[in-house]
């Protein structure tokens, strides 16, 4: 078995992006912090066939958070008319996804499937 890191770990890198919001004052750079959970991966164990799987799973339950959640803030945002939600809309979905993503990956990894 290769027991190599894994690179999707890097993608954890981006997460340094979300201090552009910070520095800016613009909240739609804090979805980018989701990231971080991807640095994480350069402890998951296995083949590269179980990662894929893990992989596959945790991209659906990231997929059904967001397509609710945009499904909730899109009627937010038209039956309240609050445009200037929309940045904090959009990161709530980027980074919940991502986080999401990130545990339910950790979840799958460490429960050894």
């Amino acid at each position: 078995m290769n027991m190599r890191k894994n690179k999707m770990g890097y993608l954890g890198l981006l997460g340094l992006l979300g201090l552009l919001g910070l520095a800016t004052g613009n909240s739609g750079f804090y979805g980018f912090f989701g990231f971080f959970g991807f640095l994480s991966a350069f402890w998951g164990r296995g083949s590269d066939e179980r990662i894929d799987g893990n992989i596959n799973r945790a991209c659906r339950n990231a997929f059904v958070f967001a397509i609710v959640t945009s499904a909730f803030f899109i009627t937010y945002v038209a039956a309240l008319r609050a445009v200037e939600a929309f940045p904090l809309a959009f990161s709530v979905v980027f980074a919940g996804s991502l986080m999401l993503f990130v545990g339910s990956f950790i979840y799958y990894n460490e429960r050894g499937e």
